[in-house]
């Protein structure tokens, strides 16, 4: 089934009540607005009552691997000895499958604690091509939502944003091997990746907030079943109310 024993018998670290609260918070709003910096989430967390601090809202969203997208200096570091690639979608038109794949990585309550999910994502047909969750922010994770992915097929483009995921050599590796464009958005811009983006927002509003996973195991059943459901059965209006199943196959 391609999990990892370690995620699947996963049992979240506990953290405090109150960060995991306001960690939930800043999630939702976040999902609303990817354009609030910490700036702004803390002053929506004071209006809501939450009387916090710009310094920790920023130390909760580097936990949650959370970046705004508008530009700014400096707020998160890249390896020094990564690769950073140019943007290479900007006018480009999609007409077809495995053209453009992407990916990104999201962050998910279970229990007192939290994981990360990422996925793998086919530009035209919006078809998930892999998904992987973890404990850590670790590459490995996403080496094999990768790796996993192009079993199935193989892309002209792949997109990602400057992650140290996406830029450690074990990712950037498959992609030169078989000769894959290697796309990376501009720093801090979200919006660059925008399909994932919508992706996360469908998983967040139609799954993760309606469900109350107790542990990494409830999470990747659950998220089994709704990947399932989003490539065979949601119906896209940007597919002319098709699947992405119908559409990439």
């Amino acid at each position: 089934m391609h999990v990892s024993k370690g995620c699947l018998y996963y049992e979240p670290v506990g953290i405090d009540p109150y960060s995991l609260e306001l960690m939930d918070l800043i999630d939702r709003q976040f999902t609303e607005t990817p354009f609030y910096g910490s700036r702004r989430l803390t002053a929506w967390l004071n209006r809501q009552g939450y009387i916090v601090n710009r310094k920790r809202i920023q130390r909760l969203m580097r936990i949650m691997g959370l970046e705004s997208i508008y530009p700014k200096p400096n707020l998160s570091k890249r390896r020094k000895d990564h690769k950073i690639y140019p943007y290479l979608l900007k006018g480009v038109k999609i007409q077809k499958t495995n053209i453009v794949w992407s990916s990104d990585i999201t962050y998910i309550r279970v229990g007192r604690g939290f994981v990360y999910l990422t996925a793998v994502i086919d530009w035209f047909s919006r078809y998930v091509l892999s998904w992987k969750l973890s404990n850590t922010l670790e590459p490995k994770f996403c080496v094999d939502a990768l790796n996993e992915a192009l079993t199935l097929s193989t892309p002209e483009i792949f997109n990602t944003d400057q992650g140290s995921q996406y830029t450690s050599k074990d990712f950037i590796k498959p992609l030169e091997d078989r000769g894959i464009k290697i796309s990376m958005d501009s720093k801090g811009r979200a919006l660059d990746n925008i399909f994932v983006e919508r992706l996360w927002r469908s998983v967040k509003y139609e799954e993760v907030y309606i469900k109350d996973y107790r542990t990494a195991r409830d999470a990747y059943e659950s998220l089994k079943e709704y990947f399932l459901f989003y490539n065979n059965s949601r119906l896209h209006q940007s597919l002319d109310y098709l699947t992405p199943a119908e559409v990439h196959w």
